[in-house]
């Protein structure tokens, strides 16, 4: 009786360290797509406004950008600690894949 409860803990112990590391997983690839968003934005953007002739709103991509990323932070935060954070950390991500998305497929600046 002991040698299954032994073998019991073991699957538990087993069953946890996995998910542990499901979740450690999606937040090194959540990671990976903040990174990237960041590199690209701030490598790529004077290339990407030059090709779609918006120069002059240049600044206003960089205004927005930062308004945008600063008022969310705070109502993402609010809503996971009132809803549940793998929810909105999951409607988080597929907007900002939405958003790539939508933005790749821009024909000009505005």
């Amino acid at each position: 009786m002991t040698t299954t409860k032994v073998q019991a803990e073991r699957t538990d112990a087993q069953k946890q360290h996995r998910n542990i590391l499901l979740v450690f997983a999606g937040l090194v690839m959540t990671m990976l797509l903040g990174s990237l968003d960041q590199t690209i934005f701030s490598t790529a953007l004077p290339t990407i406004v030059g090709e779609l002739h918006g120069v002059d709103l240049m600044l206003w991509v960089i205004t927005i950008y930062i308004l945008a990323s600063t008022i969310t932070l705070p109502i993402y935060g609010k809503m996971g600690a009132l809803l549940g954070r793998k929810g909105i950390f999951m409607g988080a991500i597929t907007l900002f894949i939405i958003g790539s998305i939508v933005g790749g497929f821009a024909q000009d600046m505005t």
